[in-house]
């Protein structure tokens, strides 16, 4: 077996223990994984976050899109007695329960208005065709004082964001760049990229639902998070103000 590229002990918030962090390959992004868990740093970074901005998780309505079957969905699946994962099934009934998962289009979901303390997505922004129908239906479902938190690779960083593909109303899909899959765990087509997003997803969210939108840069190696695009964001509903609360 070949030497580590990078090989240190640490604490993994996902799996919550003193682990070895260990990378075989350059690209830490996908192969600085926990030896115990075997998460990586995206996944790491993003439960981190959900500790520290909302120690309370274990006790709130989380929904979580296109969950993976390790790290951070491994353990809010666990921690969270009210964890909702979803897929998308285009076949199935909206908010039918399809398998362990429930049956969601981010572009129209079945909640109800302020039903949702925390949406989670991983990598899943880069692949929706109509972002803006998204992120207005997470401002509409979430509760006040609750987030959308999330990780997508800002590949463009400060070059404006780019569309690659989009999607007519028949259906058909229009490429605008050549074809890019990523993983998909539901499906051994993958995924098709139709967005090479950059630090103006921030701008974008805004423009779409009207919240404000935290980007967090984390590089910590005793928590093993360090790697390529590599931030998260937190997007937050602004709890409302009472009316005999407001500043005359």
């Amino acid at each position: 077996m070949e030497n580590p590229v990078l090989e240190n002990p640490g604490y993994c918030p996902t799996c919550d223990q003193e682990v070895t962090f260990i990378a075989r390959n350059k690209w830490f992004r996908d192969h600085y994984v926990c030896a115990n868990c075997g998460s990586i740093p995206r996944e790491r970074a993003l439960m981190l976050l959900i500790d520290q901005r909302f120690p309370n998780w274990r006790s709130l309505s989380i929904h979580e899109s296109s969950p993976g079957n390790r790290g951070a969905s491994t353990r809010l699946s666990s921690g969270c007695s009210n964890y909702i994962p979803s897929q998308y099934f285009a076949d199935e009934q909206p908010g039918s329960t399809v398998g362990r998962f429930r049956c969601e289009n981010l572009e129209a979901l079945t909640f109800a208005d302020e039903s949702i303390d925390l949406h989670v997505t991983q990598d899943v922004m880069e692949h929706v065709f109509h972002p803006s129908k998204v992120f207005r239906e997470i401002a509409r479902t979430l509760k006040p004082g609750g987030a959308h938190i999330f990780t997508v690779p800002l590949v463009n960083k400060q070059k404006p964001s780019k569309l690659r593909a989009r999607m007519a109303t028949d259906g058909q899909i229009s490429h605008l760049e050549p074809p890019v899959y990523h993983g998909n765990p539901i499906s051994d087509k993958g995924s098709l990229v139709t967005v090479d997003w950059g630090f103006d997803i921030c701008r974008h969210i805004f423009e779409s639902c009207g919240l404000f939108t935290h980007l967090v840069y984390i590089d910590d190696l005793s928590r093993g998070i360090r790697a390529e695009y590599i931030e998260v964001l937190i997007t937050v509903k602004p709890i409302k103000v009472a009316a005999q609360d407001a500043i005359p």
